[in-house]
């Protein structure tokens, strides 16, 4: 029988077929809410049993896309959604809008302090991207872990 911690059930037939783990949650778009997003992506994915380099990555990527959900638009809120089906996990970070450009991954200089998120969530990710959201007002900044 497959272990709990790897999201995988029985189907119908003695097929194994891989469960989703979903969570979503809405927080304040300030500076502070960062962190308590980061804490909970890293309780819900411990709780479901995600391995511990995958919570780091998560905890990584979750902090750099919601820092510039924050950061760069207008939003009131931001969400941010969690999916688990076998051993991939999906991060989602969407904002209400109003942001001046498409994020985008971007060289920067040795000795610029900021500018970097976008590198760290492509080197963490299997693949990201971004999507309209709200009405196409704002965007969803997606990743896929392993």
């Amino acid at each position: 029988m497959a272990p709990s911690y790897e999201a995988l059930r029985l189907g119908r037939g003695g097929t194994m077929v891989a469960s989703c783990l979903q969570d979503v949650f809405c927080l304040p778009a300030l500076s502070t809410s960062v962190a308590e997003a980061r804490r909970h992506v890293v309780f819900r994915l411990r709780s479901w049993g995600v391995v511990e380099d995958t919570r780091d990555s998560a905890e990584l990527v979750v902090s750099e896309l919601f820092t510039n959900a924050v950061r760069h638009t207008s939003s009131e809120e931001v969400r941010c959604s969690l999916q688990l089906i076998g051993t991939r996990l999906r991060l989602e970070v969407a904002d209400q809008g109003c942001a001046r450009s498409v994020p985008q991954a971007r060289s920067v200089g040795v000795d610029q302090e900021g500018g970097r998120g976008l590198m760290l969530v492509e080197a963490l990710s299997e693949a990201w991207g971004v999507r309209a959201e709200h009405g196409g007002t704002g965007r969803a900044v997606w990743a896929y872990l392993v």
